[in-house]
């Protein structure tokens, strides 16, 4: 029986449609890989997904038990993942559990690692949402180095021109490390207060020592007069002796007081004198003209002294009076 072009055609369509359906059900198996098995989601919320794609693969401390079913963009900060997990390993998953993202190998697919939470908590349910741990990517690690750097070269060069300044001998630091003069001084203070330290130290050894002595009665004086009871009572009778006569001092005195009260209201030539007005004022009268005598005295002399009469004569006295100091001179 020959073929009919209609037949042929309807044979072409048969196998086209079936290619088709055979790619697209090898497509949908592939994309849901639990397309056969009983499951339930579960969802947790990253920042950055690192690459994560629909279907990837679900893991529970290294054991494959689902895949993302889908990643969802929350806001600009947020991305919620859901994962379709396999109903055994309910009862092994807690809500305290942790999803992270990494990778399947060094080149491999992005995954979902959950790790179990520290302590104890209740099983997982459906549409339960579990906490996320966003690690830190290759982007974001290179970027951290990038940063690192450009600090480093800053630093590096904040330190090149501090030493180069500290060099050229500029700063306080600069001045200490080129200025031998400074350096010298500083090491004078430096000898100088260990001198003064030493010697600190001696003065406090020699008063612990006298305080030994004084505790230890070992002859000295202190130690004597703190130890010694026969000196003790020296001491308090000499201390004795000065208040008595210090009470006897004051007698003295009162009796001096009272020969003074005496004199200032008595009577007689010394009362007289003292209250006497009009002889006081004719012994200053005295007095003045006495002064005033002498004043004129000398100024007569001084005339003489001038007088071609008798210069000669003065003259001859002071004469007299030089040689006389020579030989009293030569005689000492």
């Amino acid at each position: 029986m020959r073929d009919t072009g209609p037949q042929k055609l309807r044979l072409g369509l048969f196998v086209i449609i079936g290619t088709v359906l055979f790619i697209v059900g090898v497509y949908v198996i592939g994309q849901r890989q639990n397309m056969f098995k009983k499951t339930f989601a579960i969802s947790a919320f990253f920042q950055n997904v690192n690459g994560l794609q629909k279907g990837n693969n679900v893991r529970y401390s290294g054991i494959g038990i689902g895949t993302i079913k889908e990643i969802a963009m929350v806001n600009d900060s947020t991305i919620k993942v859901d994962m379709a997990i396999e109903e055994f390993i309910v009862a092994h998953i807690k809500k305290n559990a942790i999803a992270t993202i990494g990778s399947d190998g060094l080149v491999g697919n992005m995954i979902v690692n959950i790790v179990p939470g520290k302590g104890s908590s209740e099983a997982i349910g459906n549409g339960d949402i579990i906490e996320s741990y966003s690690k830190l990517g290759a982007d974001d690690i290179l970027s951290t180095l990038s940063v690192g750097s450009e600090n480093a070269a800053i630093l590096t060069s904040d330190l090149l021109k501090i030493t180069t300044a500290m060099i050229e001998g500029k700063g306080t630091l600069g001045v200490l490390l080129n200025d031998t003069i400074m350096a010298e001084g500083l090491k004078r203070s430096v000898n100088n207060l260990r001198v003064a330290s030493r010697g600190a130290t001696n003065a406090i050894n020699g008063l612990n020592t006298i305080i030994s002595s004084i505790k230890t009665n070992d002859g000295t004086v202190l130690g004597m007069l703190m130890n010694d009871t026969i000196s003790g009572i020296k001491l308090k009778n000499i201390v004795g002796h000065l208040e008595t006569s210090s009470i006897e001092i004051e007698t003295v005195l009162a009796n001096i007081n009272t020969v003074v009260d005496d004199f200032s209201s008595s009577e007689g030539a010394y009362g007289y004198i003292l209250k006497d007005t009009s002889l006081v004022n004719n012994l200053k009268s005295a007095i003045k003209n006495i002064n005033e005598g002498t004043d004129r005295f000398n100024q007569n002399m001084e005339a003489l002294k001038h007088n071609f009469l008798t210069r000669a004569y003065f003259r001859k006295l002071e004469r007299q009076e030089k040689s006389n100091d020579k030989k009293s001179g030569k005689e000492k």
